[in-house]
């Protein structure tokens, strides 16, 4: 039975500040649960219908330092982040922060992206395309934002994730930057990309133009049609799938 302190604990981490505070975060839904579950990480609490745990046995085993609850509805109900809630919530433990190692691979640079579903979904992008890094500007959303997390579907278990100075970072390495902006080179003309940092802006005001200024290279997806724009995480998937070769 979930208790009405375990009830208020968990619902304060929709909020950055506890999350930081207890260190750590909430995963949501039976496919990502089973992830996080078949991983190495660890896992604080599990939070689940009576059903759900017993066909999940073998996984629940896995973690024998885990709080295990034996939820009803209206509790999983009242905790979610979900419109609609699933059968199981972990309360999992943030990974240990480390400094950003030297990066010699194509790495994901993030100037202050707002919007958790954009992080997220940039984020499974770079799961995707097998990049190891993901670097943030301090103004970006929160990896561990519940919606960030949900739209990542694992992705946080895969891809090391950074907080930095995009600046001081992306000056002081040789290798070359890739920026997504509006007036650029036509990304289809570039022909045997180096690997390096793609760097993609805020939603609304782009990549700041101190940013810019690092860039080797200014890149743009040609407009046919007559979108205005593309939000940050099409753009980083198309960017991502004409710059990296299997």
């Amino acid at each position: 039975m979930l208790s009405k302190a375990q009830n208020k604990y968990i619902r304060s981490l929709s909020q950055q500040k506890y999350r930081e505070e207890h260190g750590v975060f909430v995963v949501e839904g039976d496919k990502i649960a089973l992830e996080w579950l078949r991983s190495s990480a660890k896992v604080h609490m599990i939070v689940a219908l009576q059903g759900w745990i017993g066909q999940h046995q073998s996984m629940i085993a896995r973690h024998p330092e885990a709080i295990l609850i034996d939820a009803e509805e209206h509790h999983l109900h009242a905790i979610s982040n979900l419109q609609t809630p699933n059968n199981v919530l972990l309360v999992v433990h943030k990974p240990t922060a480390e400094s950003v190692p030297v990066i010699n691979d194509w790495c994901l640079a993030l100037d202050n992206i707002q919007d958790p579903g954009n992080m997220g979904t940039i984020l499974r992008i770079a799961d995707w395309f097998g990049i190891k890094h993901v670097l943030a500007s301090q103004g970006s959303v929160d990896y561990y934002n519940p919606k960030v997390v949900q739209s990542a579907m694992g992705a946080h278990l895969r891809v090391a994730l950074h907080t930095a100075d995009l600046q001081q970072m992306l000056s002081s390495k040789k290798m070359p930057v890739y920026a997504a902006v509006l007036n650029g080179e036509n990304i289809y003309n570039l022909s045997e990309p180096v690997k390096g940092f793609i760097l993609i802006g805020n939603e609304s005001q782009g990549i700041a133009e101190e940013l810019q200024q690092l860039a080797t290279h200014k890149l743009t997806i040609p407009r046919i049609g007559g979108a205005e724009s593309l939000n940050a995480g099409v753009s980083a998937g198309i960017i991502c799938a004409l710059l990296i070769k299997a």
